[in-house]
């Protein structure tokens, strides 16, 4: 049980990375799923995923005349192949001879990663021979490290040598300087029909009943279409699909007798098979071939007429297709679309899927849960990216043929022959494909006309922050289930299955509104994103005994033997388990060429189970993972379907004979790479471990070492972070001591003083000037002088200052230049650059507004994209010094958050016989309820360790109640010449006497959060307020109030300090003064009137007033005491007023009632 520091090794590997091969391959492993699935666009089977999704596009069709009687001459076109340029400079920019651009620039430059997206048009008139014409597609973002980025295959080396960090892993994208990520999604697995209960399912119709087969169907391509069989409470079943976002009922039978020849016969057994004796199935079966006979279609021709006819506007069919051509059309891209164009084993599939679905009604056999690892598959960020791409590629087309459409209406000169013509119309098309994907990747939302096949339109991109490298290596490893289930009032789709282990982290989700649907892979976990080679497998199976597929055996009683969701055969139950055995034997061995990634799935049959059968998958997105298969000791890649019905032993003890097939390689490979890294998990209560996974990732460290190379908003880094003492195994592996994270402090476990309570942490003062904890902030300002010049308009802003008078001070803080003194101090009203305005004729000056003092650290100047104009913008970097302060956040890796409440003089702390002081005091009233045992532990290692000078491995689930981990660190103290057990006698500082009790002291690992209170100190007397009620606005930065609510009242008059409310409450909020009428309590009718020349103006009652109609004589005593309103009338009276102090909102409720008919009446009575 050993790590190591491997303090030189880090260092050698720091100061000279290697030039061969990563420094921790691991790192890249964990991120290799959104590389793969990138790479596929443009690498593998049929030349990528892009140019298979255009050959699937297929050709377009438009004719010239607008005779409906008359086509015309015909125009067919199509996208024949598309290629994706790797980033490189402007064509405009000729100046410069390395033409490539690298990611560290868009970093700096805050602009995009971009390569350049390349259409191969073709067309051809009246069928004849096809013309190309090569067209820009404009500017598409690219994954760092893919095989379309210039970062790809460097060494560490050569990665700093480009800017960038030696471990630089990729898997993002840069937009605007942002670094922007696809997150993983869960989806339904793929190609496998899944039995469902669902009562939503009763709203499609009268019939309609609960009961469902559900298929997602994928194409090679990876787009998917819905496929869905509904049980209706007569017996019949029809056929749901979903396109361009409309969705459409049919009846299953007509759907395969337009898929081959057959007639009521073969349908019949094929669905029934031997099973003749099961009434409740033949009963409805009959009732379903009988109900179809009402439509009188009796061939495939005319069921397929019959389906194009209806389909036609549907399907966009061009005028010169039949309908038998429209009806092909539906069954290739809607009906089960994953089996291409055989329509023979689609027809064998939906039979399969329509005996499933009588099986599940009947309760043969029971519901598949669609929250289950096993029915589900991560839709990938590169898949997803190549699916809007293909969309994106369909509207070009379908975009050129409205243009042509548009010109033949209007009447334009439309001539297919004539190549200027076609050029006319490309050129005329704004189709920047490249900008509508930098708009999905900045703002995460999908703009689709079909919806893809998903569930969500927002929500798929997130930042990929780099608060620290715990924060940032965790997105990648995320998977989210969809912000539809967020919105779910019921907890079912949140709950920890069974299914997921090994798979997803049981512990590494997040608490509150996400917990349960932000997932994070375990760190063993791979995603498969290259399809493995199965073409021997039908070969193999049938050698082994599996019958053909056309032999008429249906039914649970036979195992259906599918491939990736196409049916290879039957065969019975015993030889369906031999059969799975002899697989995966072969595929361990390496024989017999299948796959080890090969997902073997034999369902038993059971009494209202799963669906029996045996079930291969081989495609991309499944989640694998490896174990040890023992019959050979090798490795054997299992995936969630095959997992729940094996026998895997979680530690070799348990290995039971005839029993176990595998065994786990370590207990730890079902907990995250952040799980991982928590010491001695095992003895903490779980909710803890769950909130050091999120506080790992809130904790000021290392975001990396390439800083100056980055343009980050914020960015947080700790001065002095420390390699910690006690770490995991993995910790190491992942090379997180090149990220430190925190540091070894001492640690007392004493009531000391008070300021401990309630979570609260004192610290040594001598320790914070000794830089424990200190850290910084920085901040990146762009100043961009062409922000709001249109395009094409001269240059009249220039950095610098001009020749008109500007004070002096200015040059304090910036130099000649006008940019700002790298290392000048900046505080609020300063100036940071100064640039001269030509119209103006005026020198102007940025002023640095934030309240904190900063220094200057970075200037940069930031040229065009094309670098020939004069720059006209710049970034600053700030940096702010945060050194830990009264109120700042702290946290043990063991969930024990607290803040500072004391910064307490080094003299007054207590200390041991040894001369020890901690550094941190905490309160022993932190442990009982939370039961953070696993902290014990780490403080009794941790000095263990430091005393020895070695590390301390934490890894998970080594100690057992035979060989405790208290005794094994507590020989290390006593070999030391320490309490066994990790307590000291302690003297006080203040009086020197010592404490007449035992203190637990050690070292244990602490993490100072980004939760500081110098960003969140809030207060304020009196400042902005909200128009309507004249309350103070909400928000930090707007200079907004602190809400006050019932309990903070509560605690106000709790203290004694009532009389604070008022001050909270109105003073200082909405305070205001009106005039309320004494006669009839209103604060509304009281209203100043119109003064005579040199009189004041009086407020007075017009409802308690009398209206004057009469003639009034100057001098008589009625006209002294009469008013004017100002609308021409006269009043006498209402003359008793009173001055009172209320809150403004008060005065608006009133106005609201008011308008509903509701008076209010105060009393002004003292």
């Amino acid at each position: 049980m050993g790590v190591s520091f491997h303090t030189l090794e880090r260092e050698k590997i720091f100061r000279d990375p290697p030039k061969d091969k990563p420094s921790y391959p691991l790192l890249n492993q964990a991120i290799q799923p959104h590389i793969g699935s990138f790479n596929a666009l443009m690498e593998g089977p049929g030349d990528g995923l892009l140019n298979m999704a255009v050959q699937d596009i297929g050709s377009k069709v438009v004719f010239d005349s607008k005779d409906s009687g008359r086509l015309g001459n015909k125009l067919k076109f199509r996208i024949d192949s598309v290629q994706l340029a790797k980033p490189s400079v402007s064509s405009r920019d000729r100046t410069t001879l390395n033409r490539r651009t690298y990611p560290s620039e868009c970093r700096e430059r805050m602009t995009t990663y971009r390569g350049r997206l390349i259409l191969k048009f073709a067309y051809s008139v009246n069928d004849g021979p096809e013309e190309f014409e090569v067209r820009d597609a404009g500017l598409v973002p690219i994954m760092l490290g893919s095989n379309r980025c210039h970062l790809e295959g460097m060494s560490p080396a050569e990665l700093v040598a480009n800017k960038e960090e030696s471990e630089e892993l990729g898997g993002y994208f840069i937009v605007n300087g942002i670094e922007k990520l696809i997150r993983m999604l869960i989806v339904q697995r793929r190609n496998h029909p899944m039995a469902i209960v669902r009562p939503s399912f009763v709203n499609r119709g009268n019939a309609y009943t609960p009961y469902g087969i559900q298929i997602r169907s994928v194409r090679p391509d990876q787009t998917s279409q819905t496929n869905v069989l509904h049980y209706l409470n007569d017996g019949n079943v029809t056929f749901r699909f979903s396109w361009r976002k409309n969705e459409y009922l049919i009846p299953v039978v007509l759907v395969l007798k337009a898929l081959i020849e057959t007639n009521d016969r073969h349908i019949f057994d094929g669905i029934v098979g031997s099973e003749t004796d099961n009434s409740f199935l033949t009963d409805r079966l009959e009732l379903l071939l009988r109900t179809y006979k009402s439509y009188n279609l009796y061939s495939q021709q005319e069921t397929l007429a019959y389906l194009g006819d209806k389909f036609r506007v549907v399907m966009g069919a061009t005028a010169d297709s039949t309908d038998i051509e429209v009806g092909k059309e539906v069954l290739q891209r809607i009906v089960l679309v994953h089996l291409g164009d055989d329509n023979r084993a689609k027809f064998r599939l939906l039979l399969f899927m329509i005996r499933k679905l009588y099986s599940l009604v009947a309760g043969e056999c029971g519901a598949d849960n669609p929250d289950a690892a096993q029915h589900q598959e991560i839709l990938l960020g590169g898949f997803l990216y190549g699916m809007i791409i293909k969309e994106k590629i369909e509207e070009y087309l379908n975009t050129f043929r409205l243009q042509v459409l548009s010109d033949v209406n209007r009447g334009s000169a439309v001539n297919f022959s004539d190549k200027k013509y076609i050029m006319r119309v490309l050129l005329r098309m704004n189709e920047n494909i490249g900008q509508k994907l930098q708009y999905f990747l900045s703002t995460g939302n999908l703009v689709s006309q079909s919806g893809l096949d998903l569930q969500q339109v927002s929500g798929y991109t997130v930042v990929a922050e780099k608060i620290n490298f715990h924060r940032f290596i965790s997105h990648f490893r995320m998977v989210h289930r969809g912000s539809f289930f967020a919105e779910l009032k019921t907890t079912t789709v949140r709950k920890l299955l069974p299914e997921s282990w090994g798979f997803l982290c049981p512990v590494h989700t997040p608490d509150g509104s996400p917990c349960g649907l932000l997932n994070h892979l375990a760190h063993k976990c791979f995603i498969a994103t290259e399809p493995a080679d199965v073409s021997m497998i039908p070969k193999v199976l049938k050698s082994l005994g599996v019958s053909d597929a056309d032999a008429l055996i249906a039914g649970p009683t036979q195992a259906c033997v599918q491939l990736d969701g196409k049916i290879i055969g039957y065969c019975s139950h015993q030889d369906a388990k031999r059969v799975s055995d002899t697989l995966r034997f072969w595929k361990v061995e390496g024989t017999h060429n299948i796959p080890v990634s090969l997902e073997i799935g034999y369902v038993p049959p059971s009494s209202g189970g799963q669906y029996p059968g045996l079930f291969l998958f081989s495609s991309q997105a499944r989640m694998v993972r490896p174990v040890k298969y023992l019959p050979l000791d090798k490795e054997d890649w299992v995936g969630p379907f095959e997992q729940v019905y094996m026998n895997i032993a979680v530690t070799p003890d348990e290995i039971t004979s005839n029993v176990h097939s595998h065994v786990e390689y370590s207990p730890t490979n079902i907990f995250s790479i952040l799980a991982n890294l928590t010491p001695f998990s095992d003895f903490n209560q779980s909710p803890r471990n769950m909130y050091q996974c999120q506080m790992g990732k809130q904790t000021m460290g290392t975001p990396g070492t390439a800083l100056a190379h980055r343009s980050d908003n914020k960015i947080y880094q700790l001065q002095t972070g420390q390699s910690p003492i006690v770490r995991a195994g993995l910790y190491d592996e992942y090379g997180m001591d090149q990220f430190p994270n925190g540091t070894n402090a001492v640690v007392a476990v004493i009531s000391y003083t008070g300021y401990d309570m309630d979570d609260a942490m004192i610290l040594n003062k001598s320790a914070l000037e000794r830089g424990f904890g200190h850290g910084s902030i920085f901040k990146v300002e762009k100043v961009d002088l062409g922000a709001k010049r249109r395009k094409g308009d001269p240059i009249t802003q220039h950095f610098g200052f001009g020749q008109d008078s500007w004070p002096e001070q200015w040059l304090e803080k910036l130099d000649s230049d006008g940019l700002p003194v790298v290392g000048a101090l900046l505080k609020e009203g300063d100036p940071i650059v100064a640039y001269y305005d030509e119209i103006l004729g005026k020198t102007k000056v940025k002023l640095y507004k934030s309240s904190e003092p900063a220094y200057v650290s970075e200037v940069k100047l930031l040229g065009d994209d094309n670098g020939d104009q004069e720059f006209q913008s710049l970034t600053v970097k700030f940096r702010v010094n945060r050194s830990p302060n009264i109120g700042d956040k702290f946290s043990s890796r063991h969930g024990q958050k607290g803040v500072c409440s004391q910064k307490w003089p080094q003299v007054d702390m207590p200390f041991s016989e040894s001369g020890i002081q901690p550094d941190i005091i905490i309160n022993p009233h932190a442990f009982p309820s939370r039961m953070t045992i696993g902290m014990f532990v780490e403080s009794l290692a941790g000095k263990a360790g430091a005393l020895h000078g070695f590390a301390q491995d934490s890894t998970p689930f080594m100690f057992s109640e035979e060989n405790t981990a208290a005794d094994y660190f507590g020989e290390q103290l006593r070999s030391a010449g320490y309490n066994y057990h990790g307590n000291e006698p302690m003297y006080s500082g203040v009086t020197g006497e010592e404490l007449r009790v035992d203190i637990y002291v050690g070292l244990v690992f602490y993490q100072r959060l980004r939760h500081m209170v110098n960003d969140k100190y809030q207060v304020r007397s009196t400042g902005p307020v909200n128009r309507l009620t004249m309350q103070p606005v909400k928000g930090r930065k707007r200079s907004g109030g602190i809400r006050v609510g019932e309990m903070e009242r509560d605690a106000l008059i709790g203290h004694g300090t009532a009389f604070l409310l008022q001050d909270r409450l109105l003073n200082c909020s909405d305070y205001t003064q009106t005039h309320l009428c004494k006669d009839c309590g209103s604060i509304l009718s009281p209203q100043a009137s119109v003064p005579r020349v040199g009189a004041a103006v009086v407020i007075r009652c017009r409802r308690c007033a009398t209206k004057v109609t009469g003639r009034i004589t100057p001098g008589d005593d009625a006209a002294s005491s009469t008013w004017e309103d100002g609308q021409g009338s006269r009043f006498k009276g209402g003359n008793n007023i009173a001055t009172v102090a209320i809150p403004f909102v008060l005065k608006y409720l009133d106005s609201e009632l008011t308008a509903m008919g509701i008076k209010m009446r105060f009393n002004a009575a003292p």
